[in-house]
């Protein structure tokens, strides 16, 4: 066991965890800014971090640059397909915090709001999870010290309440910076904006620690931290006259801890094409079938 939640611990050091078919929930907007049977799509742009670029599903975008890990099959292409916007910017990339909206990422990549223009329409993106680092410093927290206490709930003990004040108290003005600053550049847009599908079960199950080595009782403790940020992110949108899409209802029993086919997101351990807890293939379609719900799709 304690190997493993090395392993996991490594893992995510490694690919720079940003945070973090059944038929899809209603999606909820926060507050709807048009009737969506009259949103407009094209020109589109997609933003945002890793969950949006499908870090690690293969196939990629080939001009891509490498750090992005930008897929051909993420929910923006997916999207794309369906609504055949007559002009389509994919400028996703994995690592993205909402920084990254106004300065460049990385060697040859751009400030993503450089994509952004005036006769936009469309713009989707989920942000924010690798803001003040904290879905990678909680995972990153539970894997080393679990091995410690694995019925227990040493993470929580840890940290406390540390992960969800940096959520609220830091990455709710940065989204709200990210998501004006969007709306500044494009104002006639619709700005879509999703929630972050559910990555672990309701409870800890120890069938699902040799490939998700958290402990039993941080479960629930990292479901609410998620819980907070999608919250965060919604009250974000909210403020700002975003559509929020609502990823947890649709997502619930489609979590890392689900066999190949069920799941939408990859377990921390031996992932099948994504980078270790990232939505796969099934999970992108999942996200974009929700989004297109709000497009009236």
């Amino acid at each position: 066991m304690r190997r493993t939640a090395s392993a996991l611990a490594a893992t995510l050091c490694a690919v720079a965890l940003g945070l973090t078919t059944a038929g899809p929930a209603g999606a909820k907007s926060s507050p709807p800014t048009a009737d969506p049977h009259s949103v407009k799509t094209s020109s589109y742009v997609a933003l945002g971090d890793s969950y949006s670029s499908a870090a690690g599903v293969a196939p990629f975008v080939a001009a891509a640059p490498a750090t992005c890990s930008r897929s051909l099959v993420n929910y923006a292409h997916d999207v794309a397909a369906v609504t055949r916007p007559s002009s389509f910017t994919d400028v996703t990339c994995s690592g993205a915090r909402t920084s990254d909206f106004f300065s460049s990422q990385a060697p040859g990549v751009a400030p993503q709001l450089d994509a952004v223009t005036k006769g936009t329409r469309l713009v989707t993106m989920t942000i924010g999870g690798n803001d003040e680092g904290v879905f990678a410093n909680s995972f990153f927290g539970c894997a080393t010290l679990s091995s410690t206490d694995v019925m227990g709930s040493p993470c929580e003990r840890r940290y406390g309440t540390t992960f969800t004040d940096q959520i609220v108290n830091e990455t709710y003005p940065h989204l709200v910076a990210a998501l004006t600053a969007v709306r500044k550049k494009a104002p006639a847009a619709s700005v879509v904006i999703l929630g972050y599908p559910r990555i672990l079960p309701a409870t800890g199950q120890l069938s699902c620690y040799r490939s998700m080595p958290i402990a039993m009782g941080d479960v629930p403790w990292l479901n609410h931290e998620q819980d907070v940020l999608n919250a965060t992110v919604r009250r974000a949108a909210r403020q700002t006259g975003a559509r929020f899409v609502d990823m947890t209802p649709s997502s619930l029993g489609h979590d890392a801890c689900q066999p190949v086919g069920r799941r939408w997101i990859e377990p921390a351990i031996a992932p099948v094409n994504a980078f270790p807890v990232h939505p796969n293939a099934l999970g992108e379609a999942a996200m974009a079938r929700e989004t297109l719900l709000q497009l009236g799709h």
